[in-house]
């Protein structure tokens, strides 16, 4: 794997259907608005080529008594609480990948609370440093697990993870998972930029999706968690959501099998719409693990 390459990641365009805020600096506070309404699923499939599994995808509910699992399908609503998905792809030799991608999603149940708390008492000065913060603990458990095991040695992971609270949608990310955006109005959008040399070609119009999805070095990352990278620099950002509104929460597996403009007419509103997914991409390649993870939003 290539060094990680520090430079900040670019800002994306506003989305015009969306409030959003930059993809660094300082999140917006969420307004005083009335409770929301989310409805979620996930599914994860190993694929056909796989002997494993190193996908992880992971759903809480956090406020400040406890932190509490959600299922792979529900719905629930935001008053008193936050809501935070997550998935995982891990990487490394033997069984490192998948224990990797694990050991990512369970920091993150174990970090958050206190967090959320410093968050929530004004300790900490708002959702930009918890995220940041996060990243860097999981990463530095990553190297340390590297270190001190043979095993484990240059194993990494991914990781999109979406922090539900009021009105906005904060995430941070690093490596080639992805997250979208959808708005009720239509259309999608990408959030978060792959880690990759090939992601950076495509944003910069040099690569097309077609020729970027067959590119031989698209899975070669400039970023993870891990993996013997020095930094961390997770991207972060928000968007304000709105009833109708969905997200979608997404590893490799699914993006290699499925273009952009495909992703909208595959989620078919039905309560399990995560499995849908996941199964027509397994279908198409099932070259990879597949993992999806997609929230809506209702009033």
């Amino acid at each position: 794997m290539p060094a990680r390459d520090n430079a900040s990641h670019p800002a994306e365009p506003d989305i015009a259907t969306g409030t959003t805020a930059p993809h660094t600096g300082e999140m917006p506070t969420p307004p005083d608005d009335g409770p929301f309404q989310l409805a979620w699923s996930g599914h994860t499939d190993r694929g056909r080529v796989r002997k494993n599994n190193e996908d992880s995808f992971l759903g809480l509910a956090i406020d400040a008594q406890e932190i509490r699992y959600l299922g792979k399908i529900g719905d629930a609503g935001g008053q008193g609480a936050d809501y935070v998905f997550a998935v995982s792809d891990g990487m490394g030799g033997a069984m490192a990948g998948e224990f990797a991608s694990r050991i990512t999603v369970d920091k993150i149940t174990k970090m958050l609370p206190p967090l959320f708390k410093q968050r929530a008492s004004g300790i900490s000065s708002g959702f930009t440093e918890v995220i940041e913060e996060l990243f860097s603990e999981i990463h530095k458990a990553l190297l340390y697990l590297g270190d001190c095991y043979e095993e484990c040695s240059g194993m990494g992971a991914t990781l999109s993870l979406c922090w539900f609270s009021r009105q906005w949608m904060y995430f941070g990310h690093i490596g080639d998972s992805r997250i979208y955006y959808l708005p009720s109005a239509g259309g999608i959008k990408q959030l978060t930029n792959d880690d990759t040399h090939v992601g950076w070609l495509f944003r910069n119009g040099q690569l097309n999706e077609r020729e970027a999805k067959h590119h031989p070095r698209r899975n070669v990352l400039q970023a993870a968690l891990g993996a013997g990278h020095q930094f961390v620099n997770p991207q972060v950002g928000a968007v304000g959501f709105e009833p109708g509104d969905r997200f979608l929460l997404c590893t490799d597996g699914v993006t290699d099998a499925l273009f952009n403009d495909q992703l909208p007419g595959l989620l078919d509103d039905g309560a399990n719409e995560a499995n849908h997914l996941v199964r027509e991409a397994v279908s198409r390649s099932g070259r990879d693990n597949s993992t999806a993870v997609i929230i809506r939003a209702s009033g």
